[in-house]
């Protein structure tokens, strides 16, 4: 029994000693303490470092996480949710490598029709605008007129209109372009227009695609002009 009771001793004074290696490692909140220990220095008043420190909002003052990541956005135009529904259906489209291409292919066209080269146009073109197109080159043809005409340089490109129909994605620009425009006929004379006279001319053109497509290129499906 003696036995027993140095046993039990010896565990209690083993038990003291470990409660007091516990305290002296982490300390006591007793509510004289001064607060959490702040090893970095980051709460320090007066120190420049906590200027460069960015302290959340409080949300029991704001609402709650949904305000703060809501908040008072404007909602997205209807430009950019259409630039937004392109995207999530054609994750490659790039507005800006559209603007791009789209200008190379308003010169390639423009190029082409003045021309009267129907079979550089076809590719670029849906069916019904290869038509109309067309239809003017044949046209001038039977008429017996000549068309000289070119693209001085385009002064703005913008998109101006965008959305998604189905699984089409339609985008259309608007062209501003310096133009020298001249019609002749069989003999030469200037029927239309004037070579000495620079227009300004303001186009709208829409573009489709089909966003399922392998094909990367788009197809001109609209024209219009302000006159």
């Amino acid at each position: 029994m003696g036995s027993g009771f140095i046993d039990i001793l010896l565990f209690a004074l083993i038990a003291a000693f470990l409660v007091l290696r516990l305290r002296s490692v982490l300390g006591r909140r007793d509510g004289h303490s001064g607060g959490p220990r702040d090893p970095f220095g980051l709460g320090r008043q007066g120190d420049s470092s906590s200027d460069n420190i960015v302290r959340l909002p409080d949300q029991s003052q704001n609402g709650g996480l949904e305000d703060i990541v809501t908040g008072d956005q404007e909602p997205a135009s209807p430009l950019e949710s259409g630039l937004m529904h392109i995207r999530q259906a054609d994750p490659q489209f790039d507005t800006e490598e559209f603007v791009v291409g789209a200008r190379t292919a308003f010169e390639m066209v423009l190029s082409s029709f003045m021309a009267g080269d129907k079979e550089s146009l076809q590719p670029l073109l849906a069916p019904d605008v290869y038509e109309n197109f067309a239809a003017v080159v044949d046209g001038r043809e039977r008429d017996g007129e000549i068309v000289e005409g070119r693209v001085l340089s385009i002064k703005g490109s913008e998109i101006v209109e965008a959305y998604l129909d189905g699984r089409i994605a339609n985008v259309t620009m608007k062209f501003v372009s310096d133009q020298v425009i001249v019609t002749r006929n069989n003999e030469g004379e200037i029927v239309d227009g004037d070579p000495e006279t620079i227009t300004e001319v303001t186009d709208f053109w829409t573009f489709a695609r089909d966003t399922h497509s392998r094909d990367p290129n788009w197809t001109l499906v609209a024209t219009r002009s302000l006159e």
